[in-house]
């Protein structure tokens, strides 16, 4: 059975995010082992503490070493991605030896999904420079991605309403997301 590795990059409980994230295993049903990465705790990347590296970060590693695919789930800041999932990525980017960048990182060449809940722009700009960055650590991040305008009752209530349109994407997007790790 194939593993997908979900990473929410809001660290938020409840976060739209991981709404997101919670309807999408749904779509996945049994088709493929999902769990989510907790990198909470993960240090910001420093080279003075890269070797060895802390157990959080030998943690984060193992997770996405041992995954077929990591589908990201995140919110747009500030025409961007979160600080805290560009460390994710910044240290998976990292050698696993002091001084050898000939051997591959485990991102390297790791199947990627994006998808993303916030504003009227529905996380795009996020997504964009987020997908830049995967390619440049040379993730394969697959072209289809969903974007979604969170509805009033989000931002009034906290809770995530799908339209049957996004509801659509995001299982379009599911599917296409197990034939691209297959």
């Amino acid at each position: 059975m194939k593993r997908i590795l979900f990473i929410v990059g809001s660290l938020r409980k409840d976060s739209f995010n991981r709404q997101l994230a919670h309807e999408a295993e749904k779509m996945i049903g049994t088709r493929a082992e999902v769990t989510y990465l907790d990198y909470s705790n993960v240090p910001f990347i420093n080279q003075d503490i890269e070797f060895p590296e802390p157990e959080t970060v030998n943690q984060l590693r193992t997770k996405v070493k041992e995954a077929d695919g990591i589908w990201v789930f995140t919110p747009e800041y500030n025409f961007s991605y979160p600080g805290h999932v560009k460390n994710v990525f910044d240290w998976l980017s990292r050698p696993l030896v002091a001084g050898d960048y000939d051997t591959k990182t485990v991102i390297n060449g790791k199947k990627v999904a994006l998808s993303g809940a916030g504003g009227k722009m529905a996380t795009a700009k996020c997504r964009e420079k987020l997908t830049e960055l995967l390619t440049f650590i040379k993730a394969d991040v697959m072209e289809l991605q969903t974007g979604v305008a969170l509805n009033v009752e989000a931002w009034t209530e906290g809770r995530m309403i799908l339209s049957d349109e996004q509801l659509k994407n995001l299982k379009e997007q599911a599917e296409s997301f197990l034939k691209f790790i297959e």
